[in-house]
Parts: structure tokens; C-alpha cells; sequence
């Protein structure tokens, strides 16, 4: 067989682990394997580069992605998936590797026309169905923990409110995992509407029992109110977030509202950034063996997903159908030592 991987959507630390368990477990199966270059645009402009033994040598602890990604969706693309059909004639069976978006266009053409495709669950967000964790996010999740060790610091030297914004546009599981973990005061999240009020009461109760600092934690898809929505969607239909984040805007809010002297930090890119994890190389890479064994079985429509700490395999239909985002009782876990 030919099969060809794919990684789309943002890039994340892992991906390229799960490229070279992949080539490795279908090398050994007797198949060749193919880089799809740039995600979906890799389908639709039919962009195929091979995968042997010399371009996955020493990938396992490089972040990003050898064969690049894109946020293309083929759907919103002129003739896009009349030129993937074409793409599939040249391919016995492809690895998609992505979140929400890169998955729910194979869970698609699954359903359109019974692509040969199977899914790799990578995001750094958390937020997709039918795996208890996507690799990617122990990563980025460790990234922002020891950026809030390092800001409490400076915090407390200068007696000062640290805004941190951490990435998770509709689910908020990097802000209460590095919160918590790294002791935040506060931590607001996408699924529960800001008050500024009580962030207001919270920081001032804080510093009126002679903590002079303290640590807010914010997702970067929280909205504040008042904020204003231009309407601007990508190709997913995802709304296009504000240039000038809800992080800064936050702490101009709490500045002005309760006098003490605000800084922000904003960790962007840095949390998909650099070396994975052990964790996530090592869940990365057994989630590729799995996709190449979904592959070897003819299984398609499936997905690797982790369930307790064993890899099975789910339909693409149930991991898209709806995101995993933070239930109360983790959020009432991070309550508790707000303040």
C-alpha cells in the first residue's frame, strides 16, 4: 500500500513523533509511506513527498512538523474536493493528524464518499471528543506552568497583578491545568461568562489580607463584556480573535478598577513551540502506531483516541461531533484556591 500523512491545523510538539510511528510500524508492514504536504492544501494540489528511513531520522524529540500544515479546508476550496477524490486515487489510505477542524474534514469525506482515512487526535487545546487527552497539550501545559512560576516571582517583588493569556479559544483546559499547577489566583475561562465585578472583589479580598500580588490566568477565547465582535470567521467558520487580546484588555480593567499597578504576559506561539514532552512523545507515538494498525485492519472512519491508558479506536463522527470543554466540577477544583 501507499499511504500518505497529513498534519493540519496549528502545529503542536508530537506531530512529528506521530509521523515516525507511523512510517516505522507501516515499513514494517511492507507499505510506503508519503508526506501530504501543508495539510489539506497538500491534498488539493496533490502534493506528495516520500517518507523513508533519511527524512524521519532524529524527529522524534522536534517540534512542529516535517512535512508542514496549513488550516486549509478543502470544502471552501473551488473544486477542493473533487481534486481530494483525485488525491485518493493516488493513495491507498492516509493518516490525517488534527483537531476539531483537520478531523472533521476527514470525518466528511468519510461519510461523502468512504474515504480510506483515519485520524490522529493532536491539539494542544484538549478540547476534542472521544480521547481523555490529545498530545500536545502535556506540552503546552508545562510551558505555561513554569511561566507562572517564573511571573510569581516578579509578581511579588514589585507588588504586582500578572495577567497571563494562555491559549484555548473555545475551551479553557491549558488555563485551569497550568493554573492550578502553577498556583494562579484566578483563572477565567471560555465556558463561564467573566464578571469583572468578581474579579474586582476577588483581587481586592486577596490584597486586603496582605497579599500583595497575584496571578490571574485567562483563555484567549474569554470574552469580556462590552468586548466588541467584528464577525471576521476563518475557513471553519471559527471567529477571527481581537488583535489586541482579552489579556490586555483584562488588565487594563483591573488597573482601573482597583488601582494596583497590572502587567501582562502573553504566551502565544511559545505554547506550541520546542521539544514535546516524554509524555507527548510517547502518547504521540502510540497513537501513530495505532493509526498505522487502523490502516493495516482497513478501518477506516476511525481514530486513535485514549481512553483510561489504553489506545483505542473511535469513529471520526463521535470525536468531531461536539467539543470537550471544561466541566463545572474541574472548574470548582480551580475555585478553590482562588484568592
Amino acid at each position: 500500500m501507499r499511504i500518505g500523512v497529513l498534519t493540519g491545523g496549528g502545529d503542536c510538539p508530537g506531530l512529528n513523533a506521530v509521523i515516525r510511528a507511523v512510517a516505522r510500524r507501516s515499513w514494517a508492514n511492507g507499505h510506503e509511506v508519503v508526506g501530504v504536504r501543508e495539510g489539506w492544501r497538500g491534498m488539493v494540489e496533490h502534493r506528495f513527498s516520500p517518507l523513508g528511513p533519511e527524512q524521519i531520522s532524529g524527529i522524534l524529540p522536534r517540534g512542529g512538523t516535517i512535512i508542514g500544515t496549513t488550516r486549509t479546508n478543502p470544502y471552501k476550496v473551488d473544486g477542493g474536493i473533487d481534486k481530494v477524490r483525485a488525491a485518493f486515487e493516488q493513495l491507498d489510505a492516509l493518516v490525517a493528524i488534527g483537531g476539531e477542524d483537520t478531523l472533521g474534514v476527514a470525518a466528511r469525506l468519510y461519510d461523502d464518499f468512504e474515504a480510506r482515512v483515519v485520524g490522529v487526535p493532536k491539539t494542544i487545546d484538549n478540547d476534542l471528543s472521544g480521547t481523555d487527552y490529545t498530545f500536545g497539550f502535556d506540552t503546552a501545559v508545562s510551558i505555561c506552568t513554569e511561566a507562572i512560576d517564573r511571573l510569581h516571582t516578579t509578581a511579588e517583588s514589585h507588588n504586582r497583578v500578572m495577567v497571563v493569556e494562555v491559549m484555548g479559544r473555545h475551551a479553557g483546559w491549558i488555563a485551569v491545568h497550568s493554573g492550578i499547577a502553577g498556583g494562579a489566583d484566578m483563572i477565567l475561562i471560555p465556558e463561564r461568562p467573566v464578571d469583572l465585578d468578581d474579579v474586582e472583589n476577588e483581587i481586592r479580598r486577596r490584597h486586603g489580607r496582605g497579599k500583595n500580588f497575584s496571578i490571574v490566568v485567562v483563555s484567549e477565547g474569554c470574552e469580556l463584556p462590552g468586548a466588541e465582535d467584528k464577525g471576521e470567521v476563518d475557513q471553519f467558520g471559527h471567529k477571527l480573535l481581537a488583535k489586541r487580546g482579552v489579556g490586555e484588555r483584562l488588565g487594563d480593567e483591573i488597573e482601573s478598577r482597583t488601582g494596583f499597578e497590572t502587567r501582562v504576559t502573553v504566551l502565544g506561539h511559545i505554547q506550541r513551540g520546542g521539544s514535546p514532552t516524554s509524555r507527548d512523545r510517547i502518547l504521540a507515538t502510540r497513537f501513530g502506531l495505532k493509526a498505522a494498525d487502523l490502516v493495516e485492519a482497513g478501518d477506516f472512519g476511525q481514530m486513535a483516541a485514549l481512553r483510561g491508558d489504553e489506545v483505542i479506536a473511535c469513529s471520526l463522527r463521535e470525536a468531531t461531533a461536539e467539543l470537550k470543554t471544561v466541566p463545572l466540577d474541574w472548574y470548582d477544583v480551580s475555585r478553590t484556591f482562588f484568592g
